[in-house]
């Protein structure tokens, strides 16, 4: 029986493990000033640049827009370094990573853009506004994981989490998805949300959070960037010489405790606004058409509006 049991395990594996590589191929990659960069595009107008977090790539820099920016908006997702097709170069440095966001802008032809940084895509999101300001029109930042002087983001302490970790660190692939099918609930932590949040999130944005959790395959091809994003972020930006419109949005309840980053960005950044929702976790479950609004409010409030231009939008 156990046979069977492992047996059919393996079969259902190999099926997932397959879909989620087909899933991430055939992405473009830019021959720029940086060197090859992987990135996709959705939707057609104001150019987004959206940089992903940890465990991501292109995939879940689309993803992490789609119900933020629609008709108007020119998403483009790169793959940051060590994720996917985008190589380690020699220089893995936060301010490489952001000239290789300019680069890419450039070889795109796109003079400026709205840029939107996810909890460790936060960091090259800020050094792309402090080294090539004219290259951003207005800055965003979700669950930044950035620097903060005496609260530091980190994993949350868990024996799941600590497990979790070490699934990355190994690039696991096969583990990674057992643990997904026997307790999905350890790997909704170590993605920095309360699992109980889910008890009371409608279906909907349940299955985006486990949708979160089962994306991060194949772990395989992210291992490189999610140790290189690992390392802490202990160099004080001078975020006092930003000079484009900021806005910062995190939770309280946020496992990976971003509220102090949060909190020091926005001090630090002058005109700041920061929002932190009281619950919502790492992957803000629940605010979802909340964001949608604040940002869109934020972006008016900038004098930036979505072009109008037939076609579909972030998610077409």
């Amino acid at each position: 029986m156990l046979a069977l049991v492992l047996a059919l395990a393996l079969v259902g594996y190999r099926s997932d493990i397959r879909q989620a590589r087909a899933a991430v191929e055939g992405a473009p990659v830019a021959a720029t000033s940086a060197g090859p960069i992987e990135y996709s595009e959705a939707g057609r107008g104001m150019p987004v640049l959206s940089i992903h977090g940890a465990g991501g790539g292109w995939d879940q820099g689309l993803a992490n827009v789609v119900d933020v920016f629609d008709a108007g908006f020119r998403v483009i997702a790169p793959s940051r370094f060590g994720y996917l097709g985008t190589p380690l170069p020699d220089d893995t440095s936060v301010s490489a990573q952001a000239d290789a966001h300019a680069a890419l802008l450039s070889a795109l032809a796109v003079d400026r853009a709205v840029v939107v940084g996810v909890s460790a895509g936060a960091r090259s999101a800020l050094e792309l506004a402090l080294r090539h300001p004219d290259r951003v029109s207005a800055l965003i930042l979700i669950v930044p994981g950035t620097y903060a002087p005496d609260s530091p983001v980190a994993i949350e302490d868990s024996r799941g989490s600590a497990l979790a970790f070490r699934l990355v660190n190994a690039g696991a692939d096969f583990t990674w998805w057992a643990v997904e099918k026997i307790a999905p609930s350890t790997l909704v932590r170590f993605l920095g949300v309360e699992p109980a949040l889910l008890d009371t999130a409608s279906p909907e944005e349940r299955d985006a959070v486990l949708d979160v959790v089962r994306n991060v395959q194949p772990l395989s091809r992210r291992v490189a960037g999610i140790n290189l994003d690992s390392k802490p972020d202990a160099a004080r930006p001078p975020l006092e010489r930003i000079a484009v419109p900021a806005l910062i949005v995190t939770a309280r309840d946020d496992l990976f405790n971003t509220l102090p980053a949060a909190e020091f960005a926005a001090d630090m950044i002058p005109g700041a606004e920061l929002v932190a929702y009281d619950t919502g976790g790492h992957l803000l479950v629940g605010h979802g058409e909340a964001l949608r609004r604040l940002v869109r409010e934020f972006l008016a409030r900038a004098g930036i509006a979505a072009e109008s231009v037939g076609g579909g939008g972030a998610g077409g």
